[in-house]
């Protein structure tokens, strides 16, 4: 790169001292500096613009005109216009290390917000993908987590309502309140209460009563026990995950889904618990409605459902990289809203087996008590 101002200069002195009474010199080296310092460091901006000036030197000897005031003026313009752009060059670099360490740090407390989760969980594969919607932004107002219990391993997936750093101060507050009581609370009815009181408590300020009701997070809560082939879920106005057994994609409609987080109040929700079989190598798709709701430049919403179809048989992490390639292909590469999935595949070796159990079933709110009986 650094050839072609260098290159430039020759070409002008060169052709400056071979035509007599074409002066290139004066209009054209102030090109020189102008275009280094578009891809170059402001040492070598001004290191070009110093070889520049020396070639208007060597143009006003050959030409006899170092006496006059015509060059002299010619050469305090080159002198003025590479300093400053030189100068522009040092600004816009230090422009850069700014927003290079606002960045780093914004990056770095993002990722605490929203932790990357590990590809196992206990005896679970997991993968997971995030496409914030919102530019040079790593995560919005979806959110996913993952706990470790005693019995098993407890996962949430939630959509806040909105975007911006609002909906990510929301989120931060749901994934705390999640992190803090998922293996305190004993029953995920219990956990769906806890948050519910906690979003409801937080979202509207002392000062903001007003606004009580128009913040809601929908959210999706799951208890995959270590030793049993099951999943319970308590569902909050969130989209139904998806279950890929064999060649077959089933969506997990809950029974009785209770309200989005911080509705809980306003409606007096009663929460309860499914349980859906969940067979070794089956894969289970846990997704926020801006993957369902993406449209293509037609229009078309994009077909979760059929297009799991045809990853049936991959494994989480292939199955969230296809995913995420066919996703952005249907919207063209940009999002218009948030998007999360997390993918979860039971391993044979973390699975025990103990006869057959009812694809679902309900459990109460106060004592997690199973209505109904394993057979």
């Amino acid at each position: 790169m650094l050839a072609l101002p260098l290159g430039l200069i020759a070409v002008i002195v060169l052709v400056d001292v071979l035509a007599k009474g074409l002066p290139l010199g004066p209009s054209l080296l102030i090109v020189a500096p102008a275009l280094t310092a578009s891809f170059a460091s402001t040492l070598i901006t001004g290191a070009i613009a110093a070889v520049a000036m020396v070639g208007m030197l060597v143009i006003g000897l050959d030409s006899h005109l170092l006496g006059t005031m015509d060059f002299w003026s010619q050469f305090v313009a080159l002198l003025v216009v590479s300093v400053l752009v030189t100068v522009f060059r040092w600004l816009r670099e230090r422009h850069a290390r700014e927003l290079a360490l606002v960045r780093m740090v914004s990056e770095a407390t993002q990722r605490v917000v929203l932790r990357p989760l590990p590809r196992r969980i206990g005896p679970l594969r997991v993968a997971s993908m995030y496409l914030a919607a919102q530019e040079q932004s790593l995560i919005g107002g979806d959110l996913y987590a993952a706990v470790r219990t005693p019995t098993g391993t407890r996962l949430i997936i939630g959509d806040v309502m909105g975007k911006g750093l609002t909906a990510i101060s929301d989120a931060a507050l749901l994934l705390g309140a999640f992190r803090e009581a998922a293996h305190r609370q004993a029953t995920l009815p219990d956990l769906a209460a806890y948050l519910d009181h906690s979003v409801c408590w937080n979202l509207a300020e002392p000062t903001e009563a007003e606004t009580a009701g128009e913040c809601f997070i929908t959210a999706a809560l799951l208890d995959i026990p270590d030793t049993l082939p099951l999943i319970h879920m308590v569902s909050c106005g969130h989209p139904p995950p998806l279950l890929l057994h064999g060649r077959q994609v089933r969506a997990l409609h809950a029974t009785r889904p209770a309200p989005p987080l911080g509705l809980g109040e306003l409606t007096a929700a009663t929460y309860y618990a499914d349980t859906f079989t969940l067979e070794p190598e089956d894969l289970l798709l846990l997704h926020t409605d801006g993957v369902i709701e993406a449209r293509d430049a037609e229009g078309a919403f994009y077909p979760l459902t059929e297009r799991a179809a045809s990853w049936t048989l991959h494994s989480p992490s292939a199955l969230i990289h296809h995913l995420r390639t066919d996703l952005l292909a249907h919207v063209g590469g940009h999002l218009v809203d948030d998007a999360a999935v997390i993918a979860v595949q039971h391993t044979p070796a973390g699975t025990q087996r103990s006869g057959s159990h009812p694809r679902q079933r309900p459990t109460d709110r106060g004592s997690g008590r199973v209505l109904g009986r394993l057979r």
